[in-house]
């Protein structure tokens, strides 16, 4: 299918059923389906393409692993991460009561 048109029925992955179900074309944006609606549970949402989003588990696992890497090559992480961070999103560290020995 080369065009697109209102309420042209295709397969899109539904966030709220959680699976590719069909959808009807509610908005149409430079020839490309840009909204549409599941017309199982009737949720309207951005078209994704068939895609799924990245399970929450996914991307723990994701982070973890650069958690690693950063261990195992301090160097190269802090030269990455400093990269990638912005000013406002570096963390600062935490106040609060020391605990030591009392004198």
């Amino acid at each position: 299918m080369s065009e697109f048109r209102l309420g042209d029925v295709i397969d899109d992955h539904c966030i709220k059923c959680r699976r590719i179900t069909n959808h009807s074309i509610v908005s149409i944006v430079t020839a490309k389906p840009a909204k549409v609606r599941c017309r199982t549970c009737y949720h309207d949402h951005d078209y994704r393409n068939e895609e799924a989003p990245p399970s929450k588990k996914d991307l723990k696992k994701a982070e973890l692993f650069k958690e690693v890497l950063a261990a195992a090559v301090p160097e190269a992480a802090a030269t990455e991460t400093l990269i990638e961070a912005e000013p406002e999103a570096v963390e600062k560290p935490k106040k609060g009561k020391a605990r030591g020995k009392k004198a």
